[in-house]
């Protein structure tokens, strides 16, 4: 009996030994697997991240160099940046730079693309981004039938000369392509004052100004609303009807620009192309927008010509904007902190 009893006892650590060692191997094949299957997972959370990563960079970059007008920087870091060097001219920008920030609480600015639309562009970006109205002469008239009222109502055929800044377009079909700038500027400019938030408009502000195509048709409706307005004062001039603002007498007095046929050729056609408006032109912008613009011109400080309004006359009423610049071609938008 007692060698059967052992015998049972061999015949069990026998399976038992049996049994272990192929439930071990099922456990080494097991983690083998899950660490595989780890290893795997980490390599490609690793791939993924840097995917994720990479298409980051890579909007912000496609962002960045698209967006016209950049974020905003400190005013001093940015003076002290693009006027490095003990001259003269360096000297007196970093002074003007330092008059902004202490006297006129002026802390930050954001740069806007050096092109002949500069001044357009920081003009209407402030408009949009501060949720100004659209203009109440704008909504007494449809602007969307300016062009052909030109033609039709006033005579003026010439406008098919009409050229779109660097497109030099002109043409029969010059009509289609003022309405879908007059369009998009209506469009525009009523969505983004409709909204209360300004985290919201300043979202759109970034997208709409990072669309070439869709700035460029907000720039030239505005040049042909001003050319709108040029007909319409030297219309009442010629007919001796209400008296016109200043600024249009000194616009037409020019030699340049003495009738609206020659203020579209010689400066109208060429903004955005070769050209950016001048100091009349911009009293003529402020106008037709009812907002006051006032301008902070660094070339000019010490000078009685270092923050100029346009137009100087106004209304109580308009909204205040403000420019920045070094040389009254290229603009920028300060920010005010107190």
């Amino acid at each position: 009996g007692r060698h059967e009893v052992q015998s049972r006892m061999r015949a069990a650590k026998q399976s038992l030994c049996l049994m272990w060692q192929k439930v071990k191997s099922q456990l080494v094949l097991s983690m083998s697997f899950l660490g595989a299957v780890s290893w795997y997972c980490r390599r490609l959370y690793s791939f993924l991240a840097q995917l994720l990563k990479w298409w980051s960079n890579y909007l912000q970059r496609k962002l960045t160099r698209n967006l016209s007008v950049l974020m905003e920087v400190d005013l001093l870091g940015y003076s002290v940046r693009e006027w490095k060097g003990e001259t003269k001219q360096a000297k007196h920008m970093r002074e003007a730079y330092e008059e902004l920030f202490c006297s006129y609480h002026i802390k930050y600015l954001r740069q806007v693309k050096k092109d002949n639309y500069s001044v357009l562009r920081a003009v209407l970006f402030q408009i949009f981004s501060q949720g100004i109205p659209f203009p109440s002469w704008m909504k007494e008239r449809d602007i969307l039938k300016l062009p052909e009222k030109l033609l039709y109502s006033q005579g003026c055929n010439w406008i098919q000369q009409y050229s779109f800044g660097p497109e030099r377009y002109t043409g029969p079909n010059i009509f289609g392509k003022l309405r879908k700038c007059m369009e998009t500027l209506k469009t525009s400019w009523i969505e983004i004052s409709a909204m209360k938030h300004h985290e919201e408009r300043g979202n759109l502000c970034n997208t709409l100004f990072s669309d070439e195509s869709k700035e460029y048709k907000l720039y030239e409706a505005i040049k042909f609303i001003m050319l709108y307005e040029v007909v319409e004062a030297y219309e009442q001039i010629k007919n001796r009807e209400a008296p016109v603002r200043g600024f249009f007498n000194l616009l037409l007095a020019r030699d340049s620009s003495s009738d609206p046929l020659s203020f579209m050729m010689n400066h109208l056609n060429a903004i955005g192309d070769s050209m950016c408006l001048d100091q009349v032109e911009l009293c003529l912008l402020g106008y037709l927008l009812e907002v006051k613009i006032r301008v902070y011109r660094l070339h000019r400080f010490k000078t009685e010509l270092f923050q100029v309004n346009y137009p100087d006359e106004y209304r109580r009423e308009w909204n205040e904007i403000s420019l920045l610049t070094e040389d009254d071609r290229y603009y920028h938008i300060p920010l005010f902190r107190t």
